[in-house]
């Protein structure tokens, strides 16, 4: 198996310098890898996951298995989604718009509730599956901008070449699963206690690509970042451990700590040559673990009717690649330098009216790096350094609502959950040092700086869950 030989990342203070490698490494290593997306059932969904000292619904295993010895019956449950992502890029005066919508099945969960009587203070031992599976296709597309222009006056000697860019691409399609399974126990109706062994599974395929019209040949033609498109599959696993405590009839309080996911990516990836039309295919396999996060909880529930939910989850590791060679341990001194601790804030509320539920929530969570400082294309073509407070990943607001019907036996849920992000996207820089730049038919095209962009993701989901109570 090839191992890693191509990323070179130099990080002086405050700067961002990737010398050989698509940017969409790390971009990943966040949004894919260590992601917290909010996905579960209608209810978790609508409540904007903030159920961490309430317990009582299959999904909130993903944050305080506790949770889990909160029920007093069985359950199985199926929940539908339609997702809605939109990105709304710009690049100077210019914006374009992409929407992808998926229809899945996103999650799928059973709890088995054992009543062990009245002869002991453990009321019940419960057991707990779920499934959640997630679409992370996204595609982000930067206009042409003619100001910008790389001469390349070195790649065939006495030959200049000028290139204008014509627009660029991220394109990204694949899917994350998460398979859980949990046990909860319930003690004298005060403490409950959990824990979950957690399953990981992900694909993806990534694409870079820029246009570029070139006076050599007259040509407009794309370009594909070195060592793009790239596929990745990968596995992991991880553990949560919780307890929740009743004070007294009104407050609930709830801890619980998860541990990094380690996961195991295989990838193969396509390598482009200076002078000719060869391409060759080649594998690595990569180990990751992402951060461990705890989970404090509050709650308040002055009656049957209402309850009130607080959750603050704060992640305390970074990101950490086995280090094969030179290339995973520059990734490790980008995260070690670059990559906060981030922070998540969630809210949620539920008032019940005779069999009907009414929900809402918000949720926050901060930016993942701190600021960064680039070499950067302005509209008029000129560069300058600029500093960015929401590279490649930036700040996330989750606004949750929904209605329920309790038919007694069965129950009936449905949520409608708004998730938006704005955050800077760089791209089309490329060292001909170090063989990173963007190529076609032998031709290689490398920019000392980066143009950035301004996106704006937008996603609107609706989810339905049936679930039958017995």
């Amino acid at each position: 198996m090839l191992k890693k030989t191509f990323l070179l990342l130099s990080i002086p203070a405050s700067a961002l310098y990737l010398k050989a490698q698509d940017i969409s490494v790390i971009t990943n290593t966040v949004d894919v890898y260590s992601n917290s997306a909010i996905n579960g059932t209608a209810k978790y969904n609508s409540m904007a996951g903030s159920m961490g000292a309430l317990g009582g619904d299959i999904s909130t295993a993903f944050t305080n298995p506790a949770g889990i010895g909160v029920f007093i019956a069985s359950d199985v449950n199926l929940t539908l989604g339609v997702n809605s992502n939109k990105n709304t890029t710009t690049l100077g005066s210019q914006a374009l718009s992409y929407k992808i919508n998926h229809t899945d099945l996103n999650n799928s969960g059973g709890v088995l509730s054992i009543n062990l009587g009245d002869t002991t203070k453990w009321k019940f031992v419960n057991i707990g599956f779920n499934y959640n599976t997630q679409s992370i296709e996204n595609y982000s597309e930067s206009a042409a901008n003619r100001n910008i222009k790389i001469v390349d006056d070195f790649t065939y000697p006495g030959t200049t070449i000028n290139y204008t860019f014509a627009g660029h691409a991220y394109n990204r399609y694949g899917d994350v699963s998460k398979t859980n399974f949990a046990v909860g126990a319930n003690y004298d109706n005060r403490l409950y206690f959990g824990a979950a062994l957690n399953l990981h599974n992900s694909y993806l395929r990534q694409y870079d690509s820029a246009n570029f019209l070139s006076d050599y040949d007259n040509t407009n033609l794309a370009y594909n970042k070195q060592y793009t498109d790239f596929e990745e599959q990968a596995n992991g696993f991880s553990a949560n451990f919780g307890v929740i405590a009743k004070l007294n009839n009104q407050f609930r309080v709830g801890a619980a700590i998860e541990t990094p996911t380690w996961w195991t990516m295989d990838r193969v990836y396509n390598q482009y040559y200076v002078g000719n039309n060869q391409v060759d295919l080649f594998a690595e396999d990569r180990k990751l673990s992402t951060p461990m996060k705890a989970t404090l909880s509050a709650a308040f529930v002055p009656n049957k009717n209402f309850s009130l939910n607080v959750d603050y989850i704060q992640g305390f590791t970074k990101p950490k690649y086995k280090e094969y060679g030179a290339a995973e341990q520059e990734l490790n001194d980008f995260f070690n330098d670059s990559y906060k601790n981030t922070s998540e804030l969630r809210v949620g509320a539920e008032y019940r009216l005779a069999d009907f539920r009414i929900r809402g929530g918000y949720a926050y969570q901060g930016n993942n790096f701190d600021n960064l400082s680039l070499s950067t294309y302005n509209d008029n073509g000129s560069v300058a350094n600029k500093s960015f407070s929401n590279l490649m990943i930036g700040k996330r607001n989750v606004i949750g609502a929904g209605i329920g019907y309790d038919f007694k036996a069965f129950y009936l849920d449905a949520s409608y959950q708004n998730v938006s992000s704005e955050y800077s996207s760089p791209f089309l820089q490329g060292n001909a040092d170090y063989n990173s730049g963007y190529f076609n038919g032998g031709f290689d095209v490398n920019s000392s700086a980066y143009a950035v962009s301004k996106v704006k993701n937008k996603r609107d989901n609706f989810f339905v869950t049936l679930g039958w109570r017995f």
